[in-house]
């Protein structure tokens, strides 16, 4: 935010979404209420060194860093604001005087503070804890504008995929050895999460699409959201079709995979060191890519989500609920949560940063990967991110491509070999190392069928527990 604006906003004086705290030399006591109560509302801005009638008093500028510290630590802490959240105080100088401002979004969370639930309204912070009506009411609205809580009470624990939960216990292990998550059963890891919630209004509880999403096999996920899909899609010679795709019509874990996987297979990773470290410049760039085209969508939306490699960008686009149009610069905007569950158990596995740092990383590392270009952020009712590739990257890519269809070329004579003998699936992947069985069915396995390589001892029932596969060689 710019000064000019920020002054405006003071000028306006304090309202439903606008509040002033002094905190000359250090935070004042009520300002954790204040947060709670912008997210349980309609979100809004809190400005530090102001007075109640818009005076600028300043905050002392010895005392500055501690506050922010202070302010950082409070709100990732669930003890203080549960579930807990990221923001960035920004600090700006107003006539010669230093404050903080901090725009705070909207939650799809009812937030509490201190054990507190606060609500806003134009005379201020209200503690509602102990108006059940107003809890209810409050809990109705959240479930009805984000749909990541949209219940689905005939979901059962057996309609998710039971090897995710382990998969989901290793990861964050991996991000911290003492993770609670990581001793969890499945039902007790999908309720910390929030993933099993209770609708006020009707009664009804059970898991949510964002469990769904994230745990649900996919039969379930394509009967609950038949439109879902992420459409990874390579157009470098063929400009009318592709030349290559990846139609991804799975659970988001196995999604990110699947994505990062089309990334390593059609854009180079050249060699950067960063403070004597070599650093992946495209895995850092679309990691990020890849978790924001798969968290930050709109899933009630028709739109399929497109990832789009050409000859000197890439393209993503998916569904979205704007909270602006245009151009987004990347150094000043507030990120919105568009699904702060999934995206919050996506930074619990180490697939996605702090709202808001991870895109201004994306901005920092496109740069250095591109030659100077920047990332381009469009919102609107299609959210596009534009990620600018230079020619001499599409050539690297090129003959990466080159040496990877070479390497397929030689797993598939290692298959062939194998399965002189009937072999099954699980023997195949076993053998070749492999993990992501969609992608092993869909992009080896049905390859080498169909052209005649290999052959089903069951033909007439493809999806047969008991199906083997052998090569010409044994036939």
């Amino acid at each position: 935010m710019i000064s000019e604006q920020l002054k405006s906003i003071i000028r306006d004086g304090e309202g439903l979404t606008v509040e002033f705290k002094e905190s000359r030399s250090k935070l004042n006591k009520d300002v954790y209420d204040s947060i709670c109560s912008f997210l349980n509302r309609n979100g809004g801005h809190i400005v530090l060194g102001v007075r109640d009638d818009g005076t600028i008093t300043g905050i002392d500028v010895d005392a500055l860093p501690q506050i922010k510290k202070d302010l950082v630590t409070a709100l990732n802490n669930p003890q203080k604001i549960n579930p807990p959240l990221y923001i960035l105080p920004e600090t700006l100088e107003i006539n010669g005087k230093i404050v903080l401002y901090l725009n705070i979004p909207e939650s799809s969370q009812v937030h509490s503070c201190n054990g507190k639930i606060f609500d806003r309204n134009e005379d201020g912070d209200m503690n509602i804890t102990n108006q059940s009506d107003a809890v209810a009411h409050l809990y109705i609205r959240k479930q009805s504008s984000f749909s990541e809580n949209r219940i689905y009470p005939y979901v059962r624990l057996e309609d998710l995929r039971s090897d995710l939960f382990q998969r989901v216990r290793k990861m964050v292990r991996a991000e911290n050895p003492n993770h609670p998550w990581s001793v969890m059963t499945g039902e007790e890891l999908l309720k910390s999460a929030r993933l099993y919630q209770r609708d006020y209004q009707s009664g009804k509880e059970g898991y949510t699409l964002a469990a769904v999403l994230l745990f649900g096999k996919d039969e379930v996920i394509q009967s609950i959201l038949p439109q879902y899909r992420t459409d990874a899609i390579l157009r470098r010679v063929n400009l009318d079709r592709y030349d290559d795709r990846d139609d991804i019509r799975t659970n988001l874990i196995e999604s990110y995979d699947r994505l990062m996987a089309f990334v390593a297979k059609h854009l180079p990773d050249p060699f950067y060191l960063e403070k004597d470290q070599r650093i992946s410049l495209r895995d850092n760039i679309f990691r990020e890519v890849a978790a924001n085209i798969l968290i930050h969508r709109e899933f009630l939306n028709n739109y399929p989500a497109k990832f789009i490699i050409e000859q000197d960008q890439v393209i993503t686009e998916n569904g979205n609920r704007p909270h602006g149009h245009g151009l987004i610069n990347p150094s000043n905007f507030t990120p919105y949560p568009k699904n702060p569950v999934i995206a919050r158990f996506f930074k619990e596995i180490g697939r996605a940063e702090e709202l808001g740092s991870g895109v201004r990383n994306l901005h920092k590392y496109t740069r250095i990967y591109s030659g100077g270009n920047d990332t381009q952020f469009i919102e609107g009712d299609i959210f596009k991110t534009i990620i600018p590739v230079t020619p001499q990257a599409t050539q690297q890519a090129t003959q990466q491509a080159t040496q990877q269809a070479t390497q397929q070329a030689e797993k598939q004579e290692l298959i062939i070999d194998f399965c002189e003998k009937p072999r099954t699936t699980s023997e195949i992947m076993e053998f070749l190392q492999l993990k992501d069985r969609e992608h092993f069915r869909s992009k080896i396995l049905k390859p080498l069928i169909e052209s005649g390589t290999l052959h089903m001892t069951i033909p007439d029932k493809p999806s047969s527990p008991k199906q083997k596969y052998y090569s010409q060689i044994g036939d």
